[in-house]
C-alpha cells in the first residue's frame, strides 16, 4: 500500500531525517479509553473517518474515537531523541506510547508534538490517539461543520480525529524549534528569530540564505538564548509579489563547536504589506484586492485534500478565473497549502473556524485564543497571508469584549499585517471596516455603496438596522462576500433567486463584481465561492472542480481595471 499525503508536511522547516506514519491505522468508534480494547476497522491516516478516502466513510456522530499503530524506529537514529509529530487533531488529543501516557492537546487545526524518546523500546512500538469530538457544544469551535446529523445550508460534513500528515523525526538534546521572518524591504534585510529547544550555552546559530542558487547573504550568532533574531543584509532584491512568489532559501544549522546538532532547510518572501485609507499596499504599491472564498472542502477528503497536487491546483484554478488571491474561509489550511500560495504568488487571508463556539462572554476564551496564538506562530512567515481575520459573522454581540481582546492579542502577536476583528459584523476595533451583502439585483447592490465618503454604509445589516447600523470611522472598506450566486442542476443551496440561464449568471455577475471595481471607496471584493461545497452550489466551480463557466470570461470580468487602481 502506497503512504498517501507523503510529502513533508511542514515546508518552512524540513529536516533532511523523517519518518511519515500515514497510512493503515487501527480504529474504533468509542469512548474507551482502554488501552487494550479492540480496534475492529481499518482507517487510512490522514482521512478523517467522515470521508471516502479514510475507508470509514462514516458520516453520523462520533463523539469519541480511537486509533492504534505500531511502529520501528530507524536503526540510525540510535541515541537521537525522537519526536512525535501531529498536523492536526479534531478536536481533544490525547496519545500513548507503549502504554505510557504522552500527552495531549486540545484544538482540531494546529499542530502539535511530543518527545516520545523515554517511551520508546526496540523493535516494535505502538502508538495511541484517543480523540473526542463534540460539535454540538459550544465549547469547541468547528468551523463549518455541520451540528446536525446532515449537512445543511452552508454547513458540511464534520471531521473527526486525525486529518493531517503524523511523523516521526530525531533530533539531538538541543535543537531548532521554529523560525519567523520579519522583511525589510528598503535596506533590503531579513531578521531571521530562531527558537530552540534544550539547552544552548555555548552554541552557535549558523545562518545561510540564497536565491536561485545565489548566495545573498549569511550570519553566525552566538545562543544567548533560547530565541535569537539576528538580522541579514541580502545582496540581491527579489521583491514576492501578486503571481511570482518569489523566494529566498535559507539553510540554518545548530552547532557545538565543530558539531552540527541540528540542519533544517526554510524559505522566506521578502515583501511588505500596509493599508491606506482606501487600499491595500503590497511593498508600498495599491493592489487590488481580487479575493475569492475557499471554504477547503473536497468531495472524497472532507477537510483533507487527497493530494499536494490538489492543494496546488486550488490556487491555480483560482488565477485561472482572474482572481489574486482569497480568504481561508472558517478553516485553518494546511501548510502545504500556504507553501503552494507561497510560490505562485497569491494572497491570502489567515482565518479562525468560530462557528460553534459561544461567544457571548470571555468565560470561553480559552477554548479559541491559545489554539488561534498557535496558528500565528505556525503561519506567521508565509508571506502570501497578508492579513489576519479571527472572527466570521459574529452575529448579536455588539461591542463584544471577546472580539477586542482576540484583535488586540493578534496585533500584539503579529504587528506587520492588518486585521479585521470581525469579518461582516458586528465590528469592535478593527483595521479594514468590511461588510457582506448577498443582494443580487445589480443596480440596488451598486446603490448601497455610493455614500461611502459620508460614512455611509447601506450594506444588509444597514438595510435592517437603519441609522442605528455602524458606521466605518475612516478604515478602508473591503466587501469581503458577496455574491453567491446560484448555479446548479440540482436544487442546490444558494443566496436569493438563481438565474435561468448562463448569460443571466454572467450578466448578473459582471454587473455586481463591476460595482466593486468601479467604485474608488471599496479595496477589495471577495467572492462567494471559488466551488460548490455538497448542497451549497454557489461556487464557479463544481464540487470536483470543474468549471460552470469558461474561465476566460470570469478572468476578463475580474481583471478589469479598478478605479483605485487608475
Amino acid at each position: 500500500m502506497s503512504v498517501p499525503r507523503n510529502e513533508y508536511p511542514r515546508p518552512q522547516l524540513i529536516r533532511k531525517d523523517w519518518l511519515c506514519l500515514n497510512g493503515e491505522w487501527e480504529f474504533a468508534i468509542d469512548d474507551s479509553h482502554d488501552l487494550n480494547a479492540d480496534f475492529p476497522l481499518k482507517i487510512t491516516v490522514p482521512f478523517c473517518p467522515e470521508s471516502k478516502l479514510s475507508g470509514i466513510a462514516n458520516t453520523d456522530f462520533m463523539t469519541a474515537v480511537r486509533y492504534r499503530r505500531a511502529f520501528v524506529i530507524p536503526t540510525e537514529w540510535e541515541g537521537k531523541r525522537v519526536i512525535l509529530h501531529f498536523g492536526a487533531v479534531d478536536y481533544q488529543a490525547s496519545v500513548t506510547v507503549n502504554n505510557t501516557y504522552i500527552g495531549s492537546h486540545s484544538g482540531g487545526y494546529t499542530p502539535f508534538s511530543f518527545d516520545i524518546t523515554d517511551a520508546l523500546k526496540a523493535g516494535e512500538n505502538v502508538v495511541t490517539v484517543f480523540v473526542k469530538d463534540d460539535t454540538r457544544s459550544n465549547r469547541q469551535p468547528t468551523g463549518k461543520q455541520s451540528e446536525k446529523p446532515e449537512s445543511h445550508g452552508c454547513y458540511y460534513t464534520r471531521t473527526t480525529g486525525i486529518w493531517q500528515t503524523v511523523w516521526l523525526e530525531p533530533v539531538a538534546d538541543s535543537f531548532i524549534k521554529n523560525v519567523n521572518y520579519v522583511s525589510d524591504i528598503s535596506s533590503p534585510a531579513v531578521s531571521v528569530c530562531v527558537k530552540l529547544s534544550g539547552s544552548f550555552s555555548g552554541k552557535t546559530l549558523n545562518i545561510k540564505t540564497s536565491y536561485e542558487g545565489r548566495h545573498t547573504g549569511s550570519a553566525v550568532a552566538e545562543c544567548i538564548s533560547g530565541y535569537i533574531t539576528v538580522t541579514i543584509p541580502l545582496s540581491e532584491k527579489q521583491l514576492w509579489s501578486v503571481g511570482d512568489g518569489r523566494l529566498y532559501d535559507t539553510e540554518i544549522t545548530l552547532c557545538d563547536g565543530d558539531t552540527v546538532l541540528d540542519a533544517v532547510c526554510s524559505y522566506f518572501g521578502l515583501r511588505e504589506v500596509g493599508l491606506t485609507k482606501k487600499a491595500f499596499l503590497l511593498n508600498g504599491e495599491t493592489v487590488y484586492g481580487r479575493w475569492v472564498l475557499d471554504q477547503g472542502f473536497y468531495p472524497d477528503g472532507i477537510y483533507t485534500a487527497p493530494s499536494d497536487e490538489a492543494l496546488k491546483n486550488d490556487i491555480v484554478y483560482s488565477m485561472q478565473l482572474g482572481f489574486n488571491g482569497a480568504r481561508l474561509h472558517e478553516k485553518i489550511f494546511e501548510p502545504r497549502f500556504l507553501y503552494w500560495a507561497d510560490r505562485l504568488g497569491y494572497l491570502t487571508w489567515g482565518e479562525y473556524p468560530n462557528w460553534g463556539l459561544a461567544l457571548d462572554s470571555c468565560d470561553y476564551i480559552d477554548c479559541m485564543l491559545p489554539e488561534w496564538l498557535e496558528e500565528l506562530e505556525r503561519d506567521a512567515s508565509h508571506p502570501s497571508i497578508i492579513g489576519w481575520c479571527p472572527f466570521n459573522e459574529t452575529w448579536n454581540y455588539r461591542h463584544n469584549s471577546v472580539v477586542k481582546l482576540v484583535y488586540l492579542a493578534t496585533k500584539a502577536a503579529d504587528p506587520t499585517r492588518p486585521v479585521i476583528d470581525t469579518s461582516g459584523n458586528y465590528h469592535t476595533i478593527t483595521d479594514i471596516f468590511d461588510v457582506h451583502d448577498y443582494e443580487q439585483d445589480p443596480e440596488k447592490f451598486a446603490s448601497c455603496y455610493t455614500d461611502i465618503k459620508s460614512g455611509i454604509i447601506r450594506d444588509q445589516i444597514y438595510r435592517s438596522e437603519g441609522e442605528s447600523a455602524q458606521k466605518p470611522n475612516g478604515e478602508p472598506v473591503f466587501m469581503s462576500e458577496y455574491g453567491g450566486i446560484r448555479w446548479s442542476d440540482s436544487d442546490g443551496w444558494g443566496y436569493g433567486k438563481g438565474p435561468e440561464t448562463k448569460e443571466e449568471f454572467l450578466d448578473r455577475y459582471k454587473k455586481l463584481t463591476e460595482a466593486m471595481l468601479f467604485n474608488e471607496d471599496i479595496m477589495a471584493f471577495c467572492y462567494t465561492q471559488l466551488y460548490d461545497v455538497e448542497q451549497e452550489q454557489n461556487g464557479l466551480m463544481t464540487y470536483d472542480r470543474k468549471f460552470k463557466f469558461e474561465p476566460e470570461i470570469i478572468k476578463a470580468i475580474n481583471s478589469q481595471k479598478a478605479a483605485i487602481e487608475q
